[in-house]
């Protein structure tokens, strides 16, 4: 029996709703392909009836449980960092945490959210113009895709947001972290997209529970390509105009695998095979 198979891990995802994640079912499959014995629970606040103000008690928890480690989704992903011991610099540039490591009696802070995206992104689009890009939504993982895209080279960022002050809070701390690029907040829509290489949408709008298009579908031009966050459905009705409109596309469910890939070497200290996991998570898309 090889070493590996002596080692167990225990991780969960808290968060409020997640019954439909794909995260947990990724994890497990990874960790039994490389000879883990690998257990991923879900810890659904909706579920459970608890409030946000319950994360102090469920780190406590997961602590004395034994667990190796956690995500945090939505509510918790701000919430969670007073209650951190370190964090990487990526998770404290963004002000957002998704992974935590409990390791050595110590909670330790990552976000992969952004890394993800970049993962995503060079493997669905490596040939694209970041020249000018226009991103939709400054939210907790609006800060993280526009993070990624600054970090791929991004020239110029426009952000919007149904909350203006939002994006432009964002758009200063982002050209503050990246002074060679030129990021600022939007004011006319279609102006900018008029003028853009690509489209970052980072918005929960195209989801199964809020469907529909976050911009008039007439903006869409064919000199545009366009990424989604959103992978449920992984056809979005914004990634169907765009494709009907000319332009290249990158759905969201490349994020979702590339951040669990992250997530699960921080977990873990193993390399997990990127490309058998987006197999699986395709397969996990057709049931």
């Amino acid at each position: 029996m090889s070493a590996l198979h002596n080692k167990s891990y225990l991780v969960g995802l808290i968060g409020s709703g997640i019954s439909g994640s794909l995260t947990p079912a990724m994890h497990e499959e990874e960790g039994s392909q490389l000879g883990l014995r690998y257990v991923y629970r879900r810890i659904d606040l909706a579920a459970l009836k608890l409030e946000p103000a319950a994360l102090p008690e469920l780190l406590v928890a997961a602590e004395r449980m034994g667990y190796n480690g956690l995500n945090v989704t939505y509510p918790c992903k701000q919430l969670v960092i007073p209650l951190l011991d370190e964090l990487s610099d990526d998770a404290r540039a963004l002000g957002a945490v998704n992974t935590v490591l409990l390791k050595d009696g110590k909670r330790i802070g990552h976000n992969t959210d952004w890394s993800g995206f970049a993962s995503a992104f060079k493997r669905g689009l490596p040939d694209v113009s970041l020249e000018r890009v226009v991103q939709l939504g400054a939210g907790g993982a609006g800060a993280a895709v526009a993070h990624a895209a600054l970090m791929m080279g991004a020239k110029t960022l426009t952000l919007f947001d149904v909350d203006a002050s939002r994006a432009a809070i964002l758009a200063d701390e982002l050209q503050q972290r990246f002074p060679t690029a030129s990021v600022r907040a939007g004011d006319s829509l279609g102006d900018a997209v008029a003028q853009a290489n690509g489209l970052i949408h980072a918005t929960p709008t195209g989801m199964e529970k809020l469907p529909g298009l976050p911009l008039p579908a007439e903006l869409l031009h064919r000199n545009l390509w366009v990424a989604d966050i959103v992978y449920f459905p992984i056809r979005t009705a914004l990634l169907q105009a765009a494709e009907a409109a000319g332009c290249r596309t990158l759905s969201g469910g490349g994020m979702a695998v590339y951040q669990a890939v992250d997530a699960f070497r921080i977990f873990t200290g193993l390399e997990p095979d990127a490309e058998r996991m987006f197999a699986h998570f395709q397969s996990l898309l057709q049931r």
